[in-house]
């Protein structure tokens, strides 16, 4: 047994302390006990009971220390999981699983009193660093003796000299997730100070830091891939595909994270209502879809995680009750057909084909609006997207059922997808039965419609309900593409025109669709007319048109203004373009 040379029961204290430190700190904790000044070292037997204590406990360490390898665990054979977490989901499960492959697990916070609390034995972190966690729990793991159990090479020697030399054991997994900084900051009113105290540190240093080493250590950010992780351990398995993704997922993870504090911060700054000069998408996959706008083309639906568009709503998080999966085109098309729906306050029915509305109406009774809409364009409506802005009840669900098309008053309706607010039990009942591919999707409402002011232009004035006409075409023109121009009367659409490469030729469409009725009806454009006298603006004067609802602001606008006069014409401006392409 090895003689210690010290000089007091407090030196032989922290000289016990110094052998469960690093070889240098301990070897510069001997020398200071060994060499302690003004005082004589002593070759006698220890007199006092701490200093009998002491010693022991010295002896029993460094017996350990001269019969074990220097680099901690690793070298033992015994392998490490760190594990630090915010969500704790099938964190037992976890715990337990690695315990009992023979992992040694090493744990922080409030992640070590759940794994204790299940059962599973932990090593808190701060054992292994031998330093607390401190200012406020911003530091517990940014440490060597973690780090660089998590980077070192297993396949450079180096890398493992310099381990054993520290006395740092490697971590064979690391199983991190981050504090719920988006949670936080989406979840209603926070001060900034609380949102920069929810910005993590630690753990994606931890993350990036196993991910880059993913070759020997096995990293895990999310709680549904611990079961493929243990399965992994378990068949002792040397995959490097699995390790791989694993580190994608985990970089991927960092990066969401991280677009997500970005966009926070620069929102919350003097100049966050202006256009960032660049951005991160946090995009998560929804569906991978059979193919995309034409069969030979892929295509996947993503769903954008940006803090600006919480709780906006939209197609992305529809509820599917019913049908086919959804195509790319459906998508389109649904979109399309519930931002249409969602600029009207009355109940109303809006049918889209090909991201056009070919149908809308308005009615306090939603199943006349319905049937206006579809007897708009019939035969664009067979195949078509409808869509409501109320809920669908057992009534409304049978006549969508049932109807027949108005060209022949025999062929039942063929529908790709319903959108709807909502539906009652025996609304969806009903509707179900149309069709096994019929889709029916549900969707919040979350969208206020457009409050319109327009500008007279004209020495007429607007009669009656032709103001409201103009209201209702100006909605409806909004969401038709290019060069688009609806006619509409009494709350309906008669005809529109999209897709020409010039605007007569889209008026020539709506006016043939809307045949005789076009007379006293509103006529909306998404763009200024550019010519006047011997153009659109004529052709539609002559066709008997009521009011002409369009932005504006052309060099020409005088013409159109003389125009409309000569033929008891309103006019009115909105200052506001839709031209789509």
């Amino acid at each position: 047994m090895p003689l210690y040379l010290v000089s007091s029961p407090a030196a032989a204290a922290k000289l016990a302390a110094g052998i469960r430190a690093s070889p240098r700190r301990r070897r510069q904790l001997l020398s200071q006990a060994c060499h302690f000044p003004g005082r004589r070292a002593s070759l006698s037997p220890l007199s006092s009971s701490a200093e009998r204590s002491a010693g022991r406990a010295m002896a029993s360490a460094e017996a350990s220390v001269s019969t074990a390898p220097e680099a901690s665990f690793s070298a033992t054979g015994v392998k490490q999981a760190l594990i630090s977490l915010s969500d704790k989901t099938d964190l037992a499960n976890l715990g337990n699983g690695l315990q009992r492959l023979g992992f040694s697990i090493i744990s922080t916070g409030g992640t070590a009193s759940s794994l204790e609390s299940a059962g599973v034995n932990v090593t808190k972190v701060e054992e292994i660093t031998h330093f607390p966690e401190m200012l406020d729990g911003r530091v517990k793991t940014l440490h060597p003796s973690i780090h660089g159990g998590i980077l070192a090479r297993r396949d450079q020697k180096h890398h493992l000299q310099a381990l054993n030399e520290h006395g740092i054991g490697t971590f064979d997994v690391v199983v991190v997730n981050l504090y719920p900084f988006y949670d936080k900051v989406t979840s209603g009113a926070i001060s900034f100070e609380d949102g920069i105290e929810n910005i993590d540190i630690g753990g994606p240093t931890l993350i990036r830091a196993a991910a880059k080493n993913h070759k020997d250590v096995l990293v895990v950010v999310d709680h549904k891939d611990y079961p493929a992780l243990l399965e992994y351990l378990e068949g002792k398995q040397d995959d490097q595909d699995f390790r791989r993704k694993l580190a994608w997922k985990a970089f991927q993870h960092v990066a969401s994270y991280d677009s997500a504090v970005s966009e926070w911060l620069w929102k919350q700054s003097n100049i966050g209502d202006t256009f960032p000069p660049s951005f991160t998408m946090p995009l998560s996959l929804k569906s991978t879809l059979r193919y995309g706008e034409n069969p030979h083309q892929k295509a996947a639906f993503y769903g954008d995680k940006s803090i600006s568009l919480v709780n906006a709503g939209g197609i992305a998080t529809a509820i599917q009750h019913h049908g086919k999966e959804m195509s790319y085109n459906n998508y389109l098309d649904a979109d399309a057909a519930w931002n249409c729906v969602s600029e009207f306050e009355s109940p109303t029915c809006v049918v889209v084909k090909h991201t056009n509305p070919c149908g809308v109406a308005s009615r306090q009774d939603i199943l006349e609006a319905y049937r206006l809409a579809v007897k708009a364009d019939p035969v664009s409506a067979f195949g078509g997207i409808v869509a409501f802005n109320t809920t669908i009840d057992e009534d409304l669900a049978r006549e969508i059922r049932e109807f027949r098309s108005p060209t022949d008053g025999e062929t039942r309706m063929f529908y790709e997808i319903v959108v709807a607010p909502g539906y009652t039990e025996k609304g969806l009942e009903v509707l179900k039965g149309k069709s096994k591919t019929l889709r029916i999707l549900e969707e919040s409402d979350d969208l206020t419609p457009e409050d319109i002011t327009f500008t007279k232009m004209s020495e007429r004035e607007p009669e009656g309900g032709e103001l409201s006409d103009a209201k209702f075409a100006w909605l409806c023109v909004k969401h038709v593409k290019s060069n688009a121009i609806v006619i509409a009367k009494n709350n309906c659409m008669l005809g529109m025109g999209s897709g020409q490469p010039n605007r007569l030729e889209s008026l020539r469409i709506a006016f043939r669709k809307a045949g005789e009725e076009a007379k006293g009806a509103a006529l909306a454009s998404d763009a200024f007319f550019p010519f006047a006298w011997n153009d659109a603006v004529e052709e539609a004067c002559q066709s008997g048109v009521a009011v002409i609802a369009e932005p504006g602001g052309s060099i020409r606008d005088q013409d159109a203004v003389d125009c409309c006069n000569k033929y008891g014409v309103s006019l009115l401006f909105t200052g506001v373009r839709h031209f789509r392409h």
